[in-house]
């Protein structure tokens, strides 16, 4: 029997709650990337409120989370003068000494005065790029990407990144934020969704980071296909290789919504994208097959906000419970 209607989910908000886990690690890696600073033991616990963080990650164009520390990183670097950089070709050691000539009091005074710092930055300054800061976003991790491997110390942990990496954490040394992550759908649903319909799911997440908590809650099994971070650089790689262009393919770009319709072959009479940022529904819009995109606002801090910003992204339908899929979907 074919199947009615083919049915992505981002995974992060949507299956997933990463609140406690890759929302907080935007926050720790942050901070801890503040550390070699003067005055570092004035910088606020929390950094920043998750309400604060969401305003920059529902503002677009960031392709993961690392973008985001990146980008929030930038902002409050903004907020000190800048010292002279080290001439150290090695980034920790360039990270180490830069920081260890600034001060960051007046981080710890802005955070502390002002109402949703962040979003006040970046409505003031935009997504900034110093060139410091991004020298240390470069590469991967163990080749240069400072910020993206102090991230992953603390989102994996201290043996799950060893693992993954085949590296000795610098940064971290204890039990991963991954740990923290919980369902959000209830398991009820995807059955229901799956008897006479598709389920796949398009994400941002390196395939390892989706594997894990879909294998570590036994979510697998309700998924025909999973696209994934890793799909996207790989049809970059070939394009980059075959036509010499630089592309950028996550989202709001839609080819891994385009790439699991085409894989899986079938002629739908329903195309369904469920996600929980502006992203997901601009490439819903942008996506070759007409994908209805379906905003749900569950684990979201600032629920109005995020439903003003999905609106505005063009969602074609709001929902808040997992519940009223069922209803549009049925």
């Amino acid at each position: 029997m074919t199947a009615k209607n083919l049915i992505i989910f981002d995974m992060d908000g949507v299956i997933i709650d990463v609140s406690g886990s890759y929302r907080d690690v935007v926050r720790q890696t942050t901070k801890l990337f503040f550390q070699p600073a003067r005055q570092w033991e004035k910088l606020p616990e929390p950094l920043f409120e998750l309400s604060d963080l969401a305003s920059v990650k529902q503002s677009g164009g960031l392709n993961n989370d690392w973008d985001l520390t990146c980008v929030v990183i930038n902002l409050l670097y903004s907020l000190i003068p800048r010292p002279p950089v080290s001439e150290s070709r090695d980034p920790r050691t360039r990270w180490r000494e830069t920081l260890s000539r600034s001060d960051v009091t007046p981080i710890a005074e802005f955070l502390a005065s002002t109402d949703q710092p962040l979003a006040t930055l970046l409505q003031q300054k935009g997504k900034l790029h110093d060139d410091f800061v991004s020298g240390l976003y470069g590469g991967d991790v163990g080749s240069g990407n400072l910020i993206k491997q102090i991230f992953q110390e603390i989102y994996l942990g201290y043996e799950l990144f060893r693992s993954t990496y085949n590296l000795k954490p610098n940064f971290y040394n204890s039990n991963g934020f991954i740990l923290k992550e919980k369902v959000l759908i209830d398991r009820s649903v995807l059955e229901v969704l799956g008897r006479d319909n598709m389920l796949a799911i398009a994400t941002g997440r390196p395939i390892a980071e989706a594997e894990y908590p879909l294998r570590h809650f036994d979510l697998k099994k309700y998924f025909n296909l999973i696209y994934t971070l890793d799909d996207c650089l790989l049809e970059e790689k070939r394009i980059l290789a075959e036509k010499g262009e630089k592309v950028s393919l996550s989202k709001p770009n839609p080819f891994m919504l385009d790439a699991i319709a085409d894989g899986l072959k079938d002629n739908f009479s329903g195309y369904y994208y469920v996600g929980d940022m502006p992203d997901d529904m601009l490439a819903a819009a942008n996506s070759r097959f007409g994908f209805k995109s379906i905003g749900i606002i569950v684990s979201a801090p600032e629920k109005l906000a995020l439903k003003n910003e999905l609106k505005r992204a063009g969602a074609n339908y709001l929902v808040e419970s997992f519940e009223a899929l069922k209803e549009i979907i049925l």
